[in-house]
């Protein structure tokens, strides 16, 4: 638990006071956020806030996990190291979209296929080597199961392993395509996805402590063969899930409103790749769903408005994402913000309410 702690601390620490630093450095650069033109009338104040805050939360999160690592004097694991090529990567490819949105002065940054192919090279690198690297009981980070709050009987590998590896990577790659885009379209009010980011990464981080306290790998006598848990490296999940919480946290400080900071693609990609990350990595792919509830709705309402507009030629929401649709109906940014923070909150309380009643039942 140390360990655990540690890393949380570090991440926190890191954002809280790095962060201030790279503000002044982008101020003096001007590397500003240039704000949508159909967007709501108010966010035009925001034009020229620093964006890239996401390389402070990266920052932390790397040096957090390496720390509580270090401290507990073990090297990371492989499951770690995977997801944290899955946050770099992903974090790299929002740097490269935000840079260019600042590069050419407008909202729109990189080209889609551009960002899709990239999404794909990091997505398919990390799927193909999370069903390598076995440990010595034979259990890879990940797994062909689809997953619940473990391991379910539906296996992709039915058809034989070459069928499953390609099956498990294209599945792979709509969790990590999916939630990097829906964290990505939270992030368009101050504080928003940072503080929905904290409760879900420490409702992952207990998570993950359950798990390894509850592991089949560590022959923990509590540990009862059909109430445990076959993930490969809990405890590195549980110290990276901490060390995201605490950086979102600390981050938060100078990310709420009125924002001097934007965590940019460069942070909203790589929270969504590392949620995606964790759900397959602690094999709970549709508790995730739930626990990242908020997020969820806000993708959906943006495919329910282009649907519906493409097929009807009429709106359903007054503006997508679905943050924008309660804007424009009157509601203040704080409220909408602090509202959904609530949702939110619900959404992890029950997500964590059913991984445990999963428990009790098995």
């Amino acid at each position: 638990m140390t360990g655990i702690f540690i890393a949380a601390a570090v991440g926190m620490l890191v954002s809280l006071f790095v962060t201030p630093l790279l503000i002044r450095y982008l101020h003096r650069k001007q590397y500003g956020q240039f704000i949508r033109e159909d967007g709501p009338q108010g966010h035009f104040t925001k034009r020229g806030t620093p964006t890239m805050g996401g390389l402070v939360i990266i920052g932390g999160t790397v040096l957090g996990y390496a720390v509580g690592s270090l401290i507990m004097w073990r090297p990371p694991r492989a499951s770690g190291l995977l997801l944290m090529l899955l946050i770099v990567g992903l974090g790299a490819i929002g740097f490269m979209d935000d840079f260019a949105k600042i590069a050419k002065e407008r909202s729109l940054g990189l080209r889609a296929w551009q960002k899709i192919a990239g999404q794909a090279v990091i997505g398919i690198s990390f799927s193909v080597a999370a069903l390598n690297f076995a440990d010595r009981s034979g259990l890879t980070p990940a797994s062909t199961r689809i997953s619940f709050a473990r391991d379910s009987r539906l296996d992709l590998a039915f058809g034989g392993a070459v069928v499953g590896m390609i099956l498990f990577v294209i599945w792979s790659n709509l969790l990590i395509t999916a939630w990097s885009n829906a964290v990505n379209l939270t992030d368009g009010l101050d504080g928003l996805a940072t503080g929905a980011s904290t409760m879900v990464f420490g409702a992952y981080a207990l998570i993950s402590v359950w798990q390894f306290n509850q592991s089949c790998q560590y022959g923990h006598r509590e540990a009862i063969a059909v109430t445990c848990y076959q993930v490969r490296d809990p405890r590195d999940m549980a110290m990276i899930s901490a060390a995201l919480m605490g950086a979102c946290f600390g981050f938060l400080w100078w990310n709420a409103s009125p924002a001097k900071i934007f965590m940019g693609d460069t942070g909203s990609l790589a929270l969504g790749g590392a949620l995606a990350g964790l759900s397959i990595l602690t094999r709970t792919e549709f508790i995730a769903v739930v626990i990242g509830g908020l997020f969820l709705a806000e993708v959906l309402s943006d495919i329910l408005q282009v649907g519906s507009f493409k097929m009807t030629r009429k709106r359903v929401l007054r503006m997508a994402p679905l943050h924008h649709h309660f804007e424009l109906g009157g509601w203040t940014e704080v409220n909408v913000v602090i509202r959904f923070w609530i949702i939110a909150g619900v959404c992890v309380v029950a997500g964590m309410g059913l991984f445990y009643g999963e428990y009790l039942v098995s």
